[in-house]
């Protein structure tokens, strides 16, 4: 997934992983959750974080 983020966005995206607990797994740009593991009850896609991370305006 980092590499799919750097591929598209270049050295525009800062990834940065934050350990936590429970199989969380969320995906926050700008502080703003873009991917929730637990509220989709999944992973995400390949390439869907990229879609996520490009509509959100960010990159």
């Amino acid at each position: 997934m980092v590499a799919e983020l750097r591929e598209r966005f270049g050295d525009a995206v800062n990834v940065r992983l934050v350990e936590g607990a429970r199989g969380v797994f969320d995906v926050v740009v700008q502080g703003q959750r873009i991917f929730s593991k637990h509220a989709l009850h999944r992973f995400p896609d390949p390439g869907e974080i990229v879609t996520l991370v490009a509509s959100s305006g960010a990159a």
